[in-house]
């Protein structure tokens, strides 16, 4: 193999790993957005669960007769 073609493999063999790297770069961008879209869905699920047991608890504690 002459040097010429060596260096023709090799820019080729560079070209798509850098293209290849992209790609997964983009990728792990996209994972990122998820989960933070999912943390954010999360933490908002926990706090309309958190509300509601605390209304439960409310609605179970019977008051005293002379506050009613």
């Amino acid at each position: 193999m002459k040097q010429d073609d060596r260096i023709i493999s090799i820019e080729s063999s560079l070209a798509h790993l850098e293209q290849t790297m992209e790609s997964l770069n983009q990728t792990v961008i996209e994972q990122e957005r998820t989960i933070q879209n999912l943390q954010n869905q999360i933490t908002g699920l926990s706090s309309a669960a958190e509300f509601d047991q605390m209304e439960k608890i409310k609605s179970t504690i019977k008051k005293p007769p002379h506050y009613q």
